[in-house]
């Protein structure tokens, strides 16, 4: 028999019956794995359970988009990292989604189980790991200043609340200057995201043509301020490529430093939380070989190649 771990974050996303897990270990025992369960109790808690675990097989980490970035986040300070997997119960779940799962949570697991593994690239600022998007500027602080009660109550829809009260407060732009490929840019942006993901904001196909394994994060920078403007981009996200509209700047890079030259107060949101880092300067790169266990629907897309699979 393998060992597996169960690592829940009770507090993520819409309130579900812990009964689930009865369920969920039966499942486990039936496909091989000898399960435990732990019980995130903080902010922070997973990095240091996955950190200081001893060796298994397979962690499965159950929660929202910030419970797996806090799972990579242990594995990334461990010598001998473990095989990691994620079945989302969170609010938003872009990265569930992206993944291809659905809402049933045990048929979830199902599929994780006759999944594959694969290595993706994870990303870092200033050697903090994100696993699908970070950011800065105009509507980064909503994830992060949405209440817990709200998110449990309304689910997707308390974001929306946020968002609208965002849209209503003035538009900072950042001077900001970045250097990609040994190239250094100068401007004004009123927000910046480096992502390596399908789907952000519960929006899909946020970005075009992006891949796991490509050793490259998409970066997307913003100079607009009006607020019909604002409603516009809003718009073209749904509808069209937004990386070709006009005020967005796009850039496919493995490496970027971003240095803002002001002290001003800045938005900083990695995988939905905020990032507490006391700098002007930032470090964005990739980090290949992270392996993880996925389910089958969406691996074609996501991946360049199928050559690491391993059933």
């Amino acid at each position: 028999m393998k060992k597996c771990v169960i690592i829940y974050n009770p507090n993520s996303g819409k309130k579900i019956k812990k009964d689930f897990l009865a369920t969920f270990i039966d499942v486990l025992l039936d496909n091989n794995y000898v399960p435990e369960v732990i019980f995130s109790r903080y902010k922070g808690h997973i990095i240091k359970i996955v950190e200081e675990l001893d060796y298994v097989d397979l962690v499965i980490s159950i929660g929202g988009d910030g419970t797996f970035n806090e799972s990579v986040t242990g594995n990334f300070k461990r010598k001998n990292p473990l095989l990691l997997s994620h079945i989302p119960v969170g609010t938003t779940n872009d990265i569930g989604a992206m993944f291809g799962y659905g809402k049933d949570i045990i048929e979830n697991l199902r599929m994780l189980l006759d999944g594959v593994e694969k290595n993706i690239d994870i990303c870092t600022v200033n050697d903090r790991p994100f696993v699908y998007v970070a950011g800065f500027g105009k509507f980064m602080n909503v994830p992060y200043e949405t209440s817990r009660n709200l998110k449990k109550k309304y689910g997707y829809v308390a974001y929306l609340l946020e968002g609208i009260k965002e849209f209503n407060n003035s538009t900072k732009l950042y001077d900001i200057t970045y250097q990609i490929d040994n190239e250094v840019y100068n401007g004004l942006y009123s927000f910046g995201i480096m992502s390596n993901a399908t789907r952000i904001a519960g929006i899909n196909d946020f970005m075009k043509n992006v891949k796991l394994d490509d050793d490259k994060f998409e970066v997307l920078l913003c100079n607009i301020t009006k607020k019909k403007d604002i409603v516009k981009s809003l718009y073209y996200l749904t509808t069209s490529d937004i990386t070709k509209v006009p005020g967005f700047y796009f850039h496919k890079v493995n490496k970027m430093i971003i240095k803002f030259n002001s002290d001003d107060k800045r938005n900083w949101c990695i995988d939905g939380e905020k990032l507490e880092q006391e700098t002007n300067t930032y470090e964005i790169k990739v980090k290949k070989g992270l392996r993880i266990l996925l389910p089958k629907k969406n691996i074609e897309m996501l991946f360049s190649s199928d050559n690491n699979a391993k059933k």
